[in-house]
């Protein structure tokens, strides 16, 4: 298949992974008490986003293993941790940074398959930014002054997942001049393609939302 068509599949893969997630978060969202009571306990949703987070660097290495079932089910796992965000803040604010969101990621996306810049050497750099995502919530869990450098967090979050978006647009590219001999595994690189900017778009829209939006009172 071209790689047009085959871009246009794993952008497909997305949507769907962010419809399940999406869906999921709905659901919990309307079961008022469950989700009071999981808000209730303390840091409950910087645990969860870690956990997603620790969860998406460990399947880099996995693309081989890589099945439909695991991302679905990944996406179901994401969509818990977003509804105790949906339950924090005020629904324009989710509104919003969903918008900006998806106004973002779209434009590097679309710079991640058309420039001519090679963005491999990003990777290092990337690399350590998400792990210092990861180290700096839990040390927030435990050192209650890195409170105050959330938003700092926040910004470097973005531009991170800026990043990210651009960088893994690229490598559906990459994939696709790889894996063109070998029909089953192009198929798996498409999942994780898709998986992996589907993990771009919504760490963005965490990230934004943390950043901008208002919690309810």
């Amino acid at each position: 298949e071209p790689l047009g068509q085959y871009t246009a599949k794993t952008f497909l893969w997305v949507m769907l992974g962010l419809l399940i997630t999406f869906g999921t978060a709905l659901a919990c969202r309307m079961s008022y008490f469950t989700i009071y009571a999981l808000v209730s306990v303390p840091y409950l949703h910087l645990l969860a986003l870690v956990a997603t987070m620790i969860l998406s660097f460990t399947m880099a290495r996995r693309i081989e293993r890589m099945r439909v079932s695991t991302a679905v089910l990944f996406s179901v796992l994401f969509g818990f941790t977003l509804s105790i965000y949906l339950f924090v803040y005020e629904i324009e604010s989710v509104i919003w940074s969903f918008l900006l969101t998806g106004l973002y990621f779209g434009a590097l996306s679309a710079y991640g398959f058309l420039t001519r810049r090679d963005m491999s050497n990003l990777r290092p750099f990337l690399f350590f930014g998400l792990l210092f995502l990861i180290a700096f919530g839990l040390l927030s869990m435990f050192i209650p002054g890195l409170a105050m450098f959330d938003r700092v967090a926040c910004l470097f979050g973005i531009a991170v997942f800026l990043a990210y978006t651009a960088y893994d647009t690229q490598k559906i590219k990459a994939f696709y001049q790889y894996y063109a001999s070998y029909p089953d595994m192009l198929a798996k690189a498409s999942i994780f393609s898709a998986l992996q900017l589907y993990l771009d778009f919504l760490n963005l829209f965490l990230y934004l939302l943390r950043f901008l939006g208002n919690r309810r009172r």
